[in-house]
């Protein structure tokens, strides 16, 4: 069962909490949904060279809260704050806020992003879309891991590797990743690689930071 449950959906409520947490009354639960996801697309997209890892959001009443996880807290607030009142009009624009006021953006910066599934994933993805090979690229995220102190780490690639005809599945692993002791931090993220000439390759990580 371990292997086919997201470690982080399965720990929730143990060791990791909601990324989106509100009450919806009836019939706003759809719209509520949808548009959390809508803003973490953009955010996503619109911080990346921040480094951004996890986006919550709050709702109280008619109030947002949305926090950011970055890596460079100084490139998504920009010189004198200009980037932090950038991304607020700009989600205020997109999204038909009324009133600014009742938006709050904060940032969270992230200590060690070699802990972070989600930034080594899209590290490693960012180097296969550039044709490096695999397995080095593999090997050099899985010692930059180490060297941070996770307890353990996986990672797994799959698809055309190298260019190859058939798609095939790689996958690295150094120390202990316990997929069922459900107070032991896993940490998980799949992010797909966009390859010229050789399509989709997967990417997952599994980071062990230790038990709660």
């Amino acid at each position: 069962m371990g292997q086919k449950v997201n470690p982080i959906g399965f720990r929730l409520g143990n060791v990791y909490t909601w990324s989106s947490r509100w009450f919806a009354k009836k019939g706003n639960f759809s719209q509520y949904l949808l548009e959390d996801q809508k803003i973490r697309k953009f955010i996503m997209d619109h911080l990346k060279a921040a480094g951004v890892s996890k986006v919550e959001i709050e709702r109280s009443f008619d109030k947002r809260t949305i926090i950011i996880h970055v890596s460079r807290p100084g490139v998504a607030i920009g010189r004198g704050g200009t980037g932090h009142e950038q991304l607020k009009l700009s989600l205020v624009k997109i999204f038909k806020i009324s009133d600014p006021n009742k938006l709050e953006i904060k940032f969270e910066e992230i200590k060690s992003p070699d802990l972070d599934a989600y930034l080594v994933a899209t590290n490693v993805a960012d180097q296969l879309a550039k044709r490096l090979p695999f397995r080095r690229v593999m090997n050099q995220a899985l010692e930059r891991v180490k060297r941070s102190g996770a307890k353990g780490v996986r990672i797994s690639t799959a698809g055309r590797l190298g260019g190859s005809e058939i798609a095939r599945r790689e996958t690295l692993k150094d120390g202990s990743i316990p997929l069922h002791t459900l107070r032991a931090q896993i940490d998980f993220a799949k992010v797909d690689a966009k390859v010229p000439r050789a399509g989709i390759i997967g990417v997952k990580v599994w980071i062990n930071k230790g038990e709660s």
